[in-house]
């Protein structure tokens, strides 16, 4: 590409791409697309970028190509790669000037240049860091800023790098220009505090930027850049300036006050200071040992003395929780069980964390943070009373939780009250006994007090475990405030039935469950809409609560299920929405059947729901998992829902559906409940498998549950639903068969195994495609244990239920591999046999046995052959399966089922769904359940008997080893 000539023409077209017109636009885009690989575009880009007259759309668009360009072409492996000649031309043009006017293609420039250095700097680029070291000492404030910019991201590309030799080549750099980078640091640094103390604002602005890009190329080079930083004396004395500059850039923030971007900037500094020492600690924790001591003071002062008042901000105040946090449950600084199994530096740091986490000190970080940071704020009581949905999704963990300082009080608490109970609880307790009796109404301070202290008990309700006594706390105590109706006290309200349910899991007396649903029942009356929504998460049943009792539950069921699904009618907030509905969904879940009589409420207004919640496809899912349930509890009455049901699973799992991103895992689960409770197959539900071609083809982490569902249809009707979808369903296993995990073909494998069970005349023909690799696969000695036990289970009902069909594909086997036939068949009974320990499942084992043997009545010399290997077997099967009876002294076969029995089910167990009846139904036709393989052996070696004349049998039944024969012997007693 001729750069004079080309230049014009790819500005032109450039100029084209960043049109709003479409037809302009798609042809720009699709001739840029044609260059990316034309020898010379990638320079005329540059020229282009880096001519500040050109309109600015048209530049950054150049950036962005020249950016993609380098992810492609620029690695001498790639295909279209750049030549050296281009590369170093470029390379020299990227850094000749740094004096981009535009912000946002500077960045993208920088950015650029770091993915060029990330692989030739420094072999093929060995002047970057020189050149960008000289840059940032200039004068000019454009330039100088732009080369620290690109410092800073080349510093932080070669930072990433984790080989081996790139991590060399980076400690190399890093003890070449740390001195450098620390001056430059503390150059800029010291001129912003001046420009400060002077008000001069525009030029501290200016100066602060530079200490915040310095700031972070030395954060990378000391957190990435040495193998033993300890062992510098500048990165510890760097580390160490951190916490004077961190005492000058908070008082400086005090003095700036207000709201301007010099104030955000600072703080944004200030943060990066607090980043640099939970770095450092968390990537060297015993090269931070001489900084813990440090580090603490600083925190401890700043966030639990007077010293933070009026300087500190929430940010920094969550940074500092996060380094005592750190510290003090750094791995590194727990010595073992076993003093002498510790390093002499953890022994070291758990000194210094002694030294400091004295009583005083704990007492005093345990009551700050209980009476002064859990309380609630005004903000909050506002929005409280405002915003009642906003306020209980900000406290159960909404988007800006997570970011904000209650929970990072709440994590700091919980850590440091595990780490030091001994010392804490009695500190915890002694503020839980001053709070016993009635509380003040008009006294708001009173009541947010409490309600802190509860907090605090409920969040170390393990490590209080031996010494509360919550029952009768519960009893003398909290019970009674739960009936203070209040309204001020409905923080109170709140708190107690949130602590209750922390306890419930920990420590709580069965015989006490009933009192807490009353007390549950009321509070879902309650008159604040808070309270009610955090009564109900109490009800919100682990499945591992062992305690709970259905009898207990039962009188409460009708009147708590119809409080609850009130009060997910009454909320609007859509994560509300849903919490409510993962609670409806854990009774439920919870109750099984017994729910039956309640449902029709929520069954007619889930699919308003489902419509108005078409935007907020977390919503969907959490109705989905609700009808998961009510599946499940409903069984074959869910039928009635299939109006709704059948098109919500159709939605979730048509991958062609922008939806099924966040509804499929749940889609799957709830169409495979509804066929295990489906009492016959309807055509809409037999519509619904259309969508299974599509998600076969995903082969993603569901297609388990795909194989799940596959196998469900064919319990459910096998003729309708193979008749439709046998041969789709055959082509798509020979394309999963080609490129699987071995678990993934053993689902496959089961599927066709089922297929013959259900239907063994015409299932061999329906999936014959697949059968001749089976086949193969047992003649080849197929590796995997697992493969080869369900080729013998596919191979097995083929040979014991349709024999015709086996006789043709052994044919079919010795004309593909070109063998004589009796060579084929005598070599797949002598790898059966082989490999026999191979299958673990009773079942399975069974029926090879029937299997082989039925293969007995044959004159054929390969069945004479075989004849001893045939008998192992079959005395391995009967040793298996059959069973003596102490009172007659006669074996019988375990595995006989005669008839339908329906179980009896105690009230927590979950009933047999329909599908499970139609596995027993289907059992009952299974030669495996139905034939005495005793019985079978008997009537297949005297049929041989028949056939050889006893002469002739007697000299085959020599060949068999004398102790099976005498075991055979004994087994086949009376007959």
């Amino acid at each position: 590409m001729d750069l004079n000539s080309a230049s014009t023409i790819v500005l032109r077209v450039l100029t084209q791409a960043t049109s709003q017109d479409t037809a302009v636009l798609k042809p720009a885009e699709e001739q840029l697309k044609q260059w990316e690989t034309q020898p010379g575009f990638y320079s005329v880009l540059l020229n282009i970028f880096t001519n500040h007259t050109l309109d600015v759309n048209v530049r950054w668009l150049a950036v962005l190509y020249f950016k993609n360009g380098i992810d492609r072409y620029w690695r001498r492996v790639a295909p279209h790669a750049l030549s050296e000649e281009e590369k170093s031309t470029l390379r020299a043009g990227l850094i000749t000037n740094f004096n981009e006017p535009v912000n946002q293609i500077a960045t993208q420039i920088s950015v650029l240049i770091a993915k060029v250095a990330r692989v030739d700097c420094p072999r093929q680029w060995p002047e970057l860091i020189p050149t960008l070291l000289e840059s940032v000492k200039v004068q000019d404030d454009l330039r100088q800023h732009r080369a620290l910019l690109t410092f800073y991201h080349v510093t932080k590309t070669l930072a990433s790098k984790r080989l081996a030799a790139d991590r060399k080549l980076f400690y190399d750099l890093a003890s070449g220009i740390y001195s450098f980078a620390c001056s430059l640091w503390n150059h800029h640094t010291d001129t912003f505090l001046q420009q400060v103390c002077t008000g001069d604002e525009a030029a501290a602005t200016n100066s602060l930027e530079r200490t915040l890009l310095s700031l972070k190329v030395l954060r990378k080079l000391t957190v990435h850049g040495f193998v033993e930083p300890h062992r510098s004396v500048e990165v510890m004395g760097f580390l160490h300036a951190v916490f004077e500059r961190l005492k000058q850039f908070l008082e400086c923030s005090r003095r700036v006050g207000g709201e301007n971007v010099c104030r955000d900037r600072l703080e944004k500094t200030i943060i990066l200071f607090t980043k640099v020492l939970l770095d450092f600690l968390d990537q060297h924790p015993f090269s931070f040992t001489a900084l813990i001591q440090r580090s603490l003071e600083f925190a401890v002062s700043y966030v639990f003395t007077e010293a933070g008042e009026g300087v500190v901000f929430e940010r920094f105040i969550v940074q500092c929780m996060n380094l005592i946090k750190m510290i003090v449950k750094n791995y590194a600084y727990k010595p073992s069980k076993n003093i002498e199994d510790s390093s002499p530096e953890t022994l070291e740091a758990h000194k210094i964390k002694t030294a400091f986490f004295t009583y005083p000190t704990l007492m005093e970080i345990c009551r700050r943070l209980v009476t002064h940071y859990f309380l609630l704020t005004e903000e909050e009581l506002t929005m409280w009373e405002e915003d009642p949905e906003g306020f209980t999704v900000e406290e159960t963990g909404g988007d800006s939780w997570k970011y904000s300082l209650r929970p990072c009080t709440e994590v700091l608490f919980i850590d440091i009250f595990h780490e030091y109970n001994q010392t804490l609880t009695p500190v915890l307790l002694e503020m839980v006994h001053s709070l016993q009796g009635s509380t003040n109404m008009e006294d708001t301070s009173a009541i947010l007090i409490k309600d802190a202290v509860y907090n605090a008990v409920g969040l170390a309700a393990y490590e209080l475990f031996d010494s509360v006594d919550f029952d009768q706390w519960f009893k003398n105590q909290l019970l009674a405030e739960l009936q203070i109706s209040h309204n001020r006290y409905k923080p109170i309200r709140r708190r107690v039935i949130w602590l209750i349910g922390q306890w419930i899991s920990v420590k709580f007396k069965s015989d006490l469950r009933p009192m807490l649903y009353e007390a549950i029942r009321n509070l879902l009356q309650d008159q604040d809409l808070v309270v009610r929504i955090e009564t109900a998460t109490t009800l919100n049943l682990p499945v591992d609560d062992f305690e709970f009792r259905t009898d207990q539950f039962l009188p409460y069921l009708e009147s708590m299920f119809t409080l609850l699904f009130q009060l997910l009618q009454e909320v609007t907030e859509c994560d509300t929405k849903m919490h409510v509905l993962h609670v409806l969904s854990c009774v439920i879940e919870r109750v099984n059947m017994q729910i039956r009589p309640y449902v029709g409420c929520l069954v007619q207004y889930l699919p308003l729901l489902w419509k108005q919640s078409e935007e907020h496809n977390m919503l969907r899912c959490a109705i989905l998992t609700t009808l998961i349930h009510l599946v499940q509890g409903l069984g074959a009455d869910s039928k009635n829902l299939y109006p709704f049901l059948l098109p919500v699973i159709q939605l979730s799992t048509d991958v062609s559906q922008p939806p099924h991103v966040y509804l499929l895992e749940d889609g799957l689960e709830l169409w495979l409940v509804t066929l295990e409770n489906s009492p016959c197959l309807t055509p809409e539900l037999l519509r619904i498998f259309q969508n299974m071609s599509a998600l076969l083809e995903l082969s993603s982490e569901n297609l388990k549950n795909c194989f799940k569902i596959i196998n469900a249809y064919i319990f459910l009707s096998s003729s309708e639903f193979l008749q439709m979808y046998a041969t789709d369903l055959c082509r798509s296993f020979c394309e999963l068969l080609k490129d699987i995990t071995t678990e993934g073909q053993v689902q496959v494998l089961k599927v066709v195994e089922n297929v013959l069970k259900v239907n063994p005349v015409l299932g061999p023909q329906m999936f014959q495609p697949l059968l001749p690799s089976v086949f193969r696969g047992i003649i080849d000695g197929e590796r995997y244990p697992m493969v080869m036990s369900t080729y013998l289970g596919v191979m097995g009902r083929v040979l014991l239920q349709n024999t015709s069909f086996f006789s043709l594909l052994l044919s079919q086997m010795a004309c593909e591999l070109g063998q004589e036939l009796d060579q084929i068949l005598g070599n797949m009974i002598e790898m059966w046999v082989d490999r026999m320990d191979n299958i673990t499942q009773p079942e399975r084992r069974k029926l090879s046995a029937l299997a082989l043997l039925s293969l007995l009545p044959s004159v054929n010399s390969v069945i004479q052959d075989k004849f001893c290997g045939i008998i192992s077997i079959s005395v391995e099967g009967l040793h298996d399966v059959m069973t003596e009876d102490p009172e007659t002294g006669t074996y019988k076969d375990c595995m006989l089922m005669s008839h339908f029995e329906e179980p009896k089910v105690t009230e927590d167990e979950e009933p047999p769904t329909e599908q499970d009846k139609r596995k027993k139904m289907l059992a009952l036709k299974d030669p495996i359940h139905t034939v005495s393989l005793q019985q079978f052996v008997y009537e297949k070696l005297k049929a041989k008997k028949e056939l050889l004349g006893e002469q002739g049998f007697h000299a085959l039944m020599e060949t068999v080893d004398t102790e099976i024969v005498a075991q055979l012997q004994e087994f086949l007693q009376g007959f």
